[in-house]
């Protein structure tokens, strides 16, 4: 194996960390506060705290934090198609807002980070 190939598994490693430290941060979140959080969006479409997610183990616990952090992250696309409501999203509390903001984009780096290294590996480039 080249020094590039060492080079990807190892970055692949840290990806593979990364994607399994932002899992438990969902998970941690969804289990302690996610409650809390669900109860900020009174005024919304309940698509965005559905009920299942709550109660479905941590997959749905993963769920219900992704679609928080996500309309939390892109406020404007579910304001403009009408999945939330603007005073439930000027009220959602700012230490919330933070954390989840940040694991958003800390999962769309991981993804990017992992679809560059397969693409590199299947490239052929580091053969």
């Amino acid at each position: 194996m080249s020094t590039a190939g060492i080079v990807v598994g190892i970055l692949s490693c840290f990806v593979g960390v990364g994607l399994f430290m932002c899992i438990a941060i969902a998970l941690y979140l969804g289990y302690t506060q996610g409650e809390q959080m669900s109860k900020c969006f009174k005024n919304s479409a309940s698509s965005i705290t559905s009920a299942t997610h709550r109660h479905s183990g941590p997959y749905g616990k993963i769920q219900l934090v992704g679609g928080i952090s996500f309309v939390v992250t892109f406020p404007r696309f579910f304001l403009k198609h009408g999945i939330l409501d603007a005073a439930d999203a000027g009220n959602f509390p700012l230490h919330y807002k933070r954390k989840l903001i940040a694991l958003q984009w800390s999962f769309i780096g991981v993804f990017i980070s992992m679809a560059l290294l397969a693409c590199l590996g299947w490239s052929g480039i580091l053969d």
